[in-house]
């Protein structure tokens, strides 16, 4: 039986639960939670409501069966081990596939050195950074799991996620997360498993085009990036799961006669304040048992629409670049949140017309200039221009910074962000600070922190897939995930893999 709407107080056991169900149901010997949510809309009353489901019998494991392949193909290959790549890669396996993962970047232990390497140093390896490599760019993220998607493949998401370390109580959260620190574990632990079953990988390697005939691809070419030796390998399925930062592959499959669109996305920057004023402005007390609070935000004051995206609890703005001589921020929380400062991206529409010349990897250039704007903009040392709230609303350069610090780590200068940004982004956010603030007290907060660019937001192109998910340009070709622009965030782009993969073992069923 399924028992709804049961509250309990912050700072309450959840041990109670099971008295406040023997109330409602007699002789039940098993007990469990199927839904968790934190009810902040009364602040003289912030809650926990739960669902519960109870039994006399113990509850069956949800062991899923997967229909197995008749015969396995000559060889089906992954293109990229971001979140799409790799659930792709973990259900061709279970369905009796062993594939085969390219991976440009190293494996997730190798990132965190190259990463702590390029804050250091300011040396950027172009092919392994925070987008490149083993888990991708969602890998140095807050690791949310909450997806506006409502694909019933999402839920086995989470259990594959907590039956490789994860929390167990990721699959019952209203909003769940994993968190950076976790995430990284977590990844490894998929490659153990996908190794011990039969599948490979290729670190190091860069995928480098096509070999097709009779309009099917038979063969993919690959870059040995640490001997600089080019080869082949057969295939004959490839799923792109490249990423939303992988231009230089954009315009080799563009040049190659793929048919892509280009897509409209958002830039802006990432804003800082204080974790503890957020808290008050979303809780009205201070509870040491509260979880770090969050927000999500839309503005329609300005010219263009403004919003929060990918709000990090406690988190740390980073150096996200994957190309020498450009600056990009992204967000990044670990699994307790317990920075001091909050920070989101807060994001302002970009139309076509704004980037179109008539070339469909032209939004993707538009980002790039932005990027390189911001490198020379604040010095040319990978630094990134930053501004206090008081100061752009003023239109002047800041000269100190005030109670909130950066956080980011290479880095930053200070900089007129009105003179970065083309006067519809800048004067959008303008409003939007002051707009946002009626509904989030303290977010137009004069010390609070802008560090630009923030352009990683979507792909700016969709390689056009049809029927049977297939490239429309080339048989046994599968665009997948949020860099082909099929999805957005970790647990929609891990659907959309599995999704691929459940087509490409339908052939061999």
């Amino acid at each position: 039986m399924r028992i709804d709407n049961v509250k309990l107080k912050i700072g309450e056991s959840e041990e109670k639960l099971k008295e406040i169900a023997a109330k409602k149901v007699r002789n039940f010997k098993y007990l469990r939670i199927v839904r968790k949510s934190l009810d902040a809309r009364d602040k003289t009353n912030i809650h926990w409501v739960y669902s519960l489901e109870v039994s006399k019998e113990p509850f069956k494991q949800n062991s899923k069966t997967y229909p197995q392949v008749k015969r396995e193909p000559d060889r089906a290959i992954v293109v990229g081990s971001g979140p799409a790549g790799l659930f792709c890669a973990l259900r061709l396996l279970r369905g009796g596939i062993r594939p085969l993962i390219v991976e440009r970047g190293g494996t997730v232990e190798e990132r965190v050195i190259k990463n702590e390497t390029f804050i250091a140093e300011k040396v950027l390896d172009e092919n392994c950074n925070i987008q490149f490599g083993e888990g991708g760019a969602g890998t140095f993220s807050d690791g949310k799991l909450n997806t506006q998607t409502h694909d019933p493949r999402n839920q086995e998401v989470l259990q594959i996620f907590a039956e490789f370390g994860a929390p167990k109580e990721i699959t019952y959260l209203n909003k769940p997360h994993i968190g950076s620190d976790n995430l990284r574990r977590i990844v490894a632990n998929i490659r153990k498993y996908i190794l011990a079953n039969g599948g490979e990988f290729f670190f190091h390697t860069l995928f480098e085009g096509i070999k097709q005939r009779d309009g099917r691809v038979y063969a993919v070419l690959l870059r040995d990036l640490k001997t600089n030796t080019l080869f082949e390998e057969k295939a004959s399925d490839v799923v792109l799961a490249i990423g939303h930062s992988s231009r230089d592959t954009f315009e080799r499959l563009h040049s190659a006669g793929f048919m892509m669109q280009a897509r409209e996305f958002a830039v802006g920057v990432r804003i800082e304040h204080l974790q503890q004023k957020i808290n008050f402005a979303q809780y009205s007390v201070r509870h040491t048992l509260l979880p770090p609070a969050d927000y999500k935000l839309v503005s329609h004051a300005g010219e263009r629409t403004a919003f929060t995206f990918c709000m990090c609890p406690g988190g740390y703005v980073v150096p996200a670049s994957s190309e020498e001589e450009t600056v990009v921020t992204n967000g990044m929380s670990d699994y307790a949140r317990d920075g001091v400062n909050a920070n989101s991206a807060l994001l302002v529409q970009v139309r076509r017309e704004d980037f179109d010349r008539g070339n469909v990897l032209d939004g993707m250039r538009f980002q790039r200039e932005l990027e390189k704007k911001a490198f020379f903009a604040a010095g040319s040392t990978y630094a990134a221009p930053i501004q206090r709230v008081e100061d752009f609303l003023c239109k002047r350069v800041s000269r100190s910074f005030g109670e909130v610090l950066p956080t980011y780590g290479a880095g930053t200068a200070f900089c007129d962000l009105h003179e970065l940004f083309p006067s519809y982004i800048s004067s959008s956010m303008q409003s939007a600070l002051l707009d946002m603030d009626k509904r989030l007290k303290g977010f137009s907060d004069a010390d609070a922190l802008m560090t630009a660019p923030e352009t990683r937001f979507s792909s700016p192109v969709r390689i056009l897939r049809g029927e049977g998910m297939e490239s429309v340009s080339l048989k046994g070709v599968y665009p997948c995930g949020e860099g082909c622009g099929y999805s957005g965030g970790i647990t929609s782009s891990a659907a959309d893999g599995m999704r691929v993969a459940e087509c490409i073992c339908a052939k061999y069923c």
